[in-house]
């Protein structure tokens, strides 16, 4: 198993400054991707990360055991409790 540990001391300050072409790295569902911001861990990690969704692109149900936000920037974000449009 694979471990990564990306500025994962909450004792130390970490300001990233937004790249202009992001590195965004393919997640295990098609037309899923990521910017890791935070993470310890393989696939299922404590993690915080950007996500960008293709049109009509999903992840299966999973769940966070350390808890879940979201922002939603654009678009409609939709899972089991609701809808989410921009701004929510």
């Amino acid at each position: 198993m694979i471990t990564t540990r990306l500025h994962d001391n909450f004792d130390l300050r970490v300001t990233l400054a937004p790249p202009r072409e992001p590195s965004w790295q393919d997640s295990p569902m098609q037309g899923v991707q990521r910017y890791m911001l935070d993470r310890v861990g393989g696939e299922v990690a404590r993690a915080t990360s950007l996500v960008r969704y293709a049109a009509g692109a999903r992840f299966e149900s999973h769940t966070h055991r350390g808890g879940e936000e979201f922002l939603v920037l654009e678009g409609v974000f939709s899972d089991q409790h609701g809808d989410y449009p921009a701004g929510t």
